[in-house]
């Protein structure tokens, strides 16, 4: 297994492992709106970085870190322009996917770590993480990493998924 950033041409092999979960959970596939950034990772992503695992040469998973500026923190949870977000948060997992096949060999947990050690060089002091709340054993993972349920909130996918929101504190005491 190798984790390394996405560099171009890679656009075929991170959106056939994504839409294999999707198709896997039977979940719509909205290539011209939530699943745009997919199909323009550089675009997308410029602030922050984007992941991807390859087995024998194939993309099999992938992972983003968004970078923003500091939420307010006095909850929790905060409302920011219409959406519920992690208080205190200044970055985001995004887009944490690992096809089937090759679930629970580790592929997960080497994504997460290279997001986090991302932000971390970059100071970081929160991640947050919003996951469909049918991924169990992401959630399994995330608490593995340290991280904490806080909240929950209707995606803005096509089917409005309850998501469960997380954080992880990156400061280390």
């Amino acid at each position: 297994m190798v984790i390394r950033p996405y560099s171009q041409g890679d656009e075929r092999g991170v959106v056939a492992a994504v839409k294999a979960v999707y198709d896997e959970y039977g979940f719509e596939w909205d290539p011209d709106g939530y699943h745009a950034d997919l199909y323009d990772v550089p675009s997308h992503y410029a602030n922050g970085a984007f992941f991807v695992a390859e087995v024998d040469g194939a993309i099999v998973g992938t992972a983003a870190l968004h970078l923003f500026p500091p939420l307010p923190d006095e909850a929790e949870t905060v409302l920011q322009e219409g959406v519920v977000r992690v208080g205190g948060a200044d970055c985001a997992m995004e887009r944490l996917y690992v096809v089937r096949e090759q679930r629970r060999r580790g592929v997960g947990r080497a994504l997460c770590d290279a997001c986090i050690r991302e932000a971390r060089q970059a100071s970081r002091r929160r991640m947050e993480i919003w996951s469909d709340k049918r991924f169990l054993e992401a959630h399994a993972l995330y608490r593995s990493l340290g991280a904490r349920l806080v909240g929950e909130r209707i995606c803005h996918d096509p089917e409005q998924s309850p998501e469960w929101g997380f954080a992880l504190d990156l400061v280390r005491g």
